[in-house]
């Protein structure tokens, strides 16, 4: 092979490894998240939970049964807010329609904007976990100073597996302010 064949034979193999290299980035970014995301939709998969309000007409309370739900409330490093539920534990019927609140407050001198993102433990019981109203659904602004009860109005599907008898539900409470005008999208997706 002579000198000028090689390197030919190189061009063609550095071009080929980066087409594979930007194709996996395209694939990493571009496709990878939202297919996730999808997944975890209909599955369940790691915990995720709906975005939108439950409809009720599947809440029939099964008397039977009883399951415990648990509430855990984190903020995130970056976040000044105390943010805890009101109460830890309840015990509901499957069906039953039940209310709790999260107290939150800003402790700082200015305004900012919080965003909830639930996760649901054991990952098997999220699509059975029913929120008809929820904070997450929304940003919550606090002006410095200001304290709030946000409610989660929320029933566990009869459907459940009889196995599980105790939900976790956690909420990691992000600041955004300033990200929808950033990028509204970024804001709308977090």
């Amino acid at each position: 092979m002579t000198e000028e064949t090689r390197k030919q034979s190189n061009a063609r193999l550095v071009a080929k490894l980066m087409v594979a290299v930007v194709a996996m980035f395209v694939f990493a970014v571009g496709i990878l998240p939202p297919m996730y995301d999808a997944i975890c939709d209909i599955t369940g998969l790691n915990g995720k939970t709906a975005s939108e309000a439950a409809d009720t007409s599947g809440a029939q309370p099964d008397a039977e049964r009883t399951v415990t739900i648990q509430f855990l409330a984190d903020t995130d490093p970056d976040m000044v807010w105390d943010f805890k539920p009101n109460v830890f534990s309840v015990k509901v019927h499957p069906g039953e329609i039940r209310q709790v609140d999260f107290h939150v407050r800003n402790p700082s001198q200015r305004v900012i904007v919080g965003q909830a993102i639930p996760s649901v433990s054991p990952g098997q019981a999220s699509p059975y976990f029913k929120k008809t109203e929820c904070f997450c659904f929304n940003n919550q602004e606090l002006a410095g100073g200001q304290e709030a009860d946000l409610p989660l109005i929320f029933y566990v599907d009869p459907e459940l597996p009889k196995s599980v008898t105790t939900i976790t539900l956690s909420y990691q409470l992000y600041d955004i302010t300033g990200a929808d005008a950033e990028d509204p999208e970024l804001a709308a997706n977090y």
